[in-house]
Formats: structure tokens, C-alpha cells, sequence
């Protein structure tokens, strides 16, 4: 294995519902294990109001990148972007794919919004946590 596929295997394995991963191939043999989660008691203070004024792009919310892949902004290099800017998509449709390892990964809305930018250019290197849209919930 090569240390890219090593740290995107720790990506997924991060951003996944696993809790420990046991991967032995050839004389290579990986463990995994996260830290039981932490049950939090205490009640969290709602965040402040923002300021009055208009949202600048930069304040926008993010669809982030759920693992380390390259972006894809359409199914097939033919066919049409899943979004541009400007669209309104429901929660859960897709806008776009991360390819990682040779698996096409879905990145899903989070909620009804309205795209205002697509910061990532097609086939370019996406890091996890990265921003690839922002938008605006509708």
C-alpha cells in the first residue's frame, strides 16, 4: 500500500460510522480504532445572532467534503453537472461525487438550499473537511 492510499483509507475510516477497522494485505497489516464517544451533559448555548447586513460569500455555509477524493461535478464527463449555481435542490440530492480508492462517493445536500458557488474545479483534488459549495438554506 502507498502512504495516499494509507491516508485515504484514514479519511474514510474517519468520516465513517466504524468504530475499529482490522485491514491485513499481503505482509501489510492496519488497525484502526476511534475513541468511544463522549456523551455530553451539559446544555450548549444557541449561538449568537448574526449581523444585520447581507451574507458575504465567505459566511455562506459550506458543503464540505466528507473524505479526501477528487471532484467530480457531473456523473460522466458528458453529461451535465449535477448543480450550478443558482439551483435549489432538496435534502439528501446529490451535487456532486468524490472519487476515492476507485469508489465514487455521493456528496448529498444537507438541507433545501439554494447553491451560490461551486469552489472546487472538476477533477481537482478535494482534502477532507474541505469546502467544495457553499449555499444558502432555503
Amino acid at each position: 500500500m502507498t502512504n495516499q492510499e494509507i491516508y485515504e483509507l484514514m479519511s474514510r475510516f474517519d468520516a465513517s460510522g466504524l468504530q475499529r477497522l482490522k485491514l491485513s494485505q499481503g505482509d501489510v497489516q492496519i488497525e484502526m480504532e476511534k475513541a468511544a464517544p463522549v456523551t455530553a451533559t451539559a446544555a450548549v448555548p444557541a449561538p449568537a445572532a448574526p449581523a444585520a447586513g447581507p451574507e458575504t460569500a465567505e459566511e455562506a455555509p459550506a458543503i464540505a467534503a466528507p473524505l479526501v477524493g477528487t471532484f467530480y461535478a457531473a456523473p460522466a464527463p458528458e453529461q451535465p453537472p449535477f448543480v450550478m449555481p443558482g439551483d435549489r435542490v432538496k435534502k439528501g440530492q446529490t451535487v456532486c461525487l468524490l472519487e476515492a480508492m476507485k469508489t465514487m462517493i455521493e456528496v448529498p445536500a444537507p438541507c433545501d438550499c439554494v447553491i451560490g458557488e461551486v469552489l472546487k474545479a472538476n477533477g481537482e483534488l478535494a482534502a477532507f473537511g474541505e469546502a467544495l459549495m457553499r449555499y444558502k438554506p432555503c
